[in-house]
């Protein structure tokens, strides 16, 4: 979709059109330096008019020179209401300029004001109003010295092109307000639309931050679990066995430590950016997980149907090896002493299926758990497109299932070309 450049032609008439910006209430240093030297030039265009129409007899029926004065001087004054009631203000001194020639000038400034904060229509009705008491005062008071009709001619040409002139500047002056006002807003959106992005990114890595540290240290410390409690029960064990025992619960608590210091590590704020991640297990890694587990006292039953487990995705591998490890987690909790069983099956261009049973049993191994690991397998599953089943079964027993999507290389290939 292209974007609209600021400085596009079709972007000036929705400009004029636009509504006219909110008033300020107070007036700012730049309000106060602008509308004195709109003051100075009225007063000065006042003069100016004055001088050149006190040159010779004053026109049959024109106002003395000290009402004509006082007019422009008052017409002066009133400028500094310009900016509550422009227009108002212009039709005023408009019809009054019909009349006096001193309050010319502030009957310039004030159209200036209604062509730069009112809309198109407002501003063409006060300039047709100042277009024709120009004409009014052209053909009431002609130079007696001049012919009429050419006197009046000039007149209409005076004004056409004064009125003209100040209608344009001010229509230019709103727009660029307009444009600027505009740019601001898109750039105050973008700015916020760029921090809710950055607020949903950080609420999403912490969200897989906590996910990676239930999945890592719950199956760390559950194996510590496992390990101390068989040294508090067998008191009595050979040396070998307690040895071997307190190496394993060496290792892992090492290894535990090792793996929240690499998961709080992302939380750093002054972490390099190009800090490349550590490696995530993937689903060639559960023959190691199986031997751990089967090495804590474990009875695990595990049978891969799939020919090569590095041909799986990386993503549903991940999951796949997540969900396994969970599902280990919560037997050792639940079902200490029971025989666990994990079918890994699927094909490329299908489903990846991991089947994890335990026998439901009362027993259990005094680890507490919040039940949240498999609210956090189900989101994982259903990230990935997949879905995950868990609960006990008609046999009596616990079974975890999750089903994902495996694309095959042609399936791969079609939907590159489809994104191509």
């Amino acid at each position: 979709m292209a974007v609209s450049r600021p400085d596009h032609p079709s972007l000036l008439p929705a400009l004029l059109l636009a509504p006219e910006p909110t008033e300020r209430i107070r007036r700012s240093g730049r309000d106060w330096a602008v509308d004195v030297a709109c003051f100075v030039l009225a007063v000065l265009f006042g003069a100016l008019m004055l001088v050149l129409t006190s040159q010779g007899s004053p026109p049959p029926g024109h106002p003395p020179r000290l009402l004509d004065v006082t007019i422009g001087a008052l017409g002066c004054l009133a400028l500094w209401i310009r900016r509550r009631r422009p227009v108002e203000l212009a039709i005023t001194l408009s019809l009054l300029s019909s009349v006096s020639a001193t309050v010319a000038g502030a009957g310039c400034i004030a159209l200036f004001t209604v062509a730069v904060h009112r809309r198109f229509r407002t501003v063409a009705l006060v300039a047709m109003v100042n277009l024709a008491t120009g004409l009014v005062y052209a053909a009431t008071f002609p130079d007696p010295k001049k012919s009429y009709w050419a006197e009046v001619g000039s007149g209409a040409v005076y004004s056409v092109i004064i009125s003209a002139a100040i209608v344009a500047w001010g229509m230019f002056v709103r727009a660029r307000r307009q444009l600027i006002l505009s740019l601001r807003d898109r750039a105050l959106r973008a700015e916020s639309e760029q921090q809710l992005r950055v607020k949903q990114a950080r609420h999403q890595e912490r969200a897989r931050i906590a996910r990676e540290m239930h999945d890592v240290l719950a199956h760390r410390i559950s194996l510590l679990s496992v390990h101390a409690g068989a040294l508090e029960f067998r008191p009595g064990a050979p040396p070998e066995e307690i040895a071997k025992a307190a190496g394993v619960i060496r290792a892992s608590a090492h290894q535990a430590l090792q793996d929240l210091r690499e998961v709080i590590g992302v939380l750093r704020e002054d972490e390099a950016e190009d800090t490349p991640e550590r490696p995530q297990p993937n689903i060639a890694d559960l023959p190691t997980l199986i031997d751990e587990s089967r090495r804590a006292g474990m009875t695990v039953r595990y049978e891969n149907r799939l020919h090569d487990l590095g041909a799986v995705p990386t993503g549903i591998g991940r999951s796949a090896y997540r969900t396994v490890q969970e599902a280990l987690t919560n037997a050792r909790k639940h079902a200490p002493n029971a025989t666990v069983s994990v079918v890994v099956d699927g094909s490329a261009g299908s489903e990846l299926t991991i089947e994890v049973r335990n026998p439901l049993v009362n027993a259990a191994s005094g680890i507490p758990g919040s039940g949240t690991g498999l609210i956090g397998l189900a989101e994982r599953a259903m990230l990935s497109g997949g879905r995950l089943e868990h609960g006990p079964t008609p046999d009596g027993e616990f079974r975890v299932r999750t089903s994902l999507p495996w694309r095959g290389e042609a399936a791969r290939a079609n939907a590159s070309d489809v994104n191509a």
